[in-house]
Parts: structure tokens; sequence; C-alpha cells
């Protein structure tokens, strides 16, 4: 069975001034959001509130008046996410309805121990299942992470020959798939890593065949425009990137030096906004943040 990509998310994708929001953080990754957000794990008592508390947190984001397509194009959404909802409407439906802001989902299931400098990822169970809930409920693509530690030749081919097969059965399956091989900002051979990295996505691209197309989620490189071959590659709907553990203002110096790459920032779009501010204070530290992140994704 053939399925439809949304056009009109497609062209927003493709060619819209903006970044998107990595609003995608896991059981792994949310009590360390959720500290970030000024709420320890002293206030709740087991998962389901923690995921409650996660929940407020990204509806709070998206119904702020900060939170618009005019700078966002895009969110990622973890699949508790997706399957909640707010204002009566799933997430996703409320972010393109509401907002007109494209959605994606997070289908990774984490990363396996580190071996030949590299983390891949787990395998991911269940996948076809998922893919079509998301299509049910309206998601545009999807994101998968891996990690590279260092500039191990065979760990790296193994990290994006992953991601690419894995990619495919999604662009199969009428979602867009977020490609995402990062490599570690503390890595000492992060140059050498992103090098072999490049030739490796660059073997796939080349090769995939029929109208498959994918986006790519990347470290900032070291070196300034360093992915300009991928950014313009016709398999290529767009490169975003992500944050890496670099301050926000110090990400969006470095993303503003790598013309069409547009940001993709989790930690760094919340720096320094947390639960007990009002909901003005909260709108306008979210405000200053979309406009930095904005400025440094139009370049």
């Amino acid at each position: 069975m053939a399925y439809e990509i949304n056009n009109e998310q497609l062209e927003i994708m493709e060619n819209g001034k903006g970044f998107i929001a990595a609003l995608d953080q896991s059981g792994g990754s949310t009590p360390k959001a959720l500290k970030a957000y000024g709420i320890l794990e002293d206030k709740y008592n087991n998962d389901d509130e923690m995921f409650d508390l996660v929940h407020e947190m990204r509806t709070r984001i998206i119904k702020s008046k900060a939170f618009d397509s005019e700078k966002v194009l895009g969110a990622i959404l973890f699949e508790m996410t997706m399957d909640r909802e707010i204002d009566g409407k799933y997430t996703a439906d409320y972010l393109w309805e509401d907002k007109k802001i494209v959605p994606f989902l997070k289908v990774d299931k984490g990363l396996a121990e580190p071996e030949n400098g590299v983390q891949m990822m787990k395998p991911i169970d269940n996948l076809d299942e998922t893919l079509s809930r998301a299509r049910e409920r309206h998601i545009f693509g999807t994101k998968m992470r891996s990690v590279i530690l260092e500039a191990n030749k065979k760990g790296i081919k193994n990290v994006i020959d992953q991601q690419f097969e894995i990619g495919k059965i999604i662009f199969d399956n009428g979602l867009i798939p977020i490609i995402e091989p990062e490599v570690d900002i503390n890595s000492p051979s992060k140059s050498e890593a992103e090098t072999i990295m490049k030739e490796e996505i660059l073997k796939h691209l080349d090769s995939l065949d029929g109208d498959t197309r994918v986006m790519l989620k990347l470290t900032i490189p070291t070196e300034d425009d360093f992915y300009k071959e991928l950014v313009d590659h016709d398999r290529v709907v767009r490169v975003v990137a992500l944050s890496g553990g670099y301050s926000r203002e110090e990400a969006n110096q470095r993303l503003s030096k790598n013309p069409g790459i547009i940001a993709s920032f989790s930690r760094a779009l919340m720096e320094g906004i947390t639960a007990e501010i009002t909901d003005e204070e909260f709108d306008n530290y979210l405000q200053d943040s979309v406009n930095g992140i904005y400025d440094a994704s139009i370049i």
C-alpha cells in the first residue's frame, strides 16, 4: 500500500523559515528535563506522575503565544505525548490545526552500550505498529538518535547503515524520517568523526531508490559550512542541528555560521525557563529563546 506525504507540511519543512522544537524527552531524560524546569524528583512519586508533569510543561510551551508557526516550523514529540491531548485534541492535531506547526515523533528506544566508538540504537520493537499509530495521529515524520563518540570507521558505518535501514522503512510507511547520528561535542576526534560520517551519509543518499527522501539532524560541525553537500542534496528535505550540550548562546553562534541548517533544539530552547514563573514571564522568556534560535536558523 502506498502512503502519501502531506505536501503542505513537506513544503513548510523544505522551504519554511524557522526551526524545529525538540519536545521529545523520554523516560530516561525526563527527570533531567523536569529538574531544569524547576521540578525536582521529590515532587512526583512514580512514572505516571512524572509524565503528567512533563506533559503539563510541554502543553505550556505549545500553548504559549511565543510558540507559533511564524518562527517554529515543527515540533518533535515523545510517543506518550502523541497519545495525550491538548484542549481535547491529540497533541499532533492541536499543533497542526491550531498552530500550523508540523508534528514529528521520536521512535527510537534509546541507546545500546558503547561499542566501536559509537552507541547504536536499541532494537525498535513494534516499529510497524508505532508508525501505523503515528499516521492515525497525523504525524508527518519521525526522529531516531544514535551517538558517535569517536572517529571509528567501523562504528560510524554501522550507525549510518542502521539509521538509513530503518529510515527507509519509515519513508515506505508514509513518514519522513529524521536521521540523527549525533557526534558527541566532547569527542577528542569530533572533526575526524564528522568527516567519516559525512562520507557514509553521502554514500547512502546517493544510493536511495525511488522517491525516498530524508531529513538529517546533526551536531553543529567543527568546520563552518562543512555539511553544505548534505544541505544541497536532492534527497535531503532539510538539515537540522541539535544543540548537543552547548549553551543556547554558543549553539546559536555556531549555527549562524552554517547557512541552510536550521535548529532543532531541546534543552537550549528551555534554558532558564522554570515552572514557578508567571505565564507572562514564561511567554517573555520563551519569546526571547525563540527569537534567538530563529535568527540563527535563517542565516
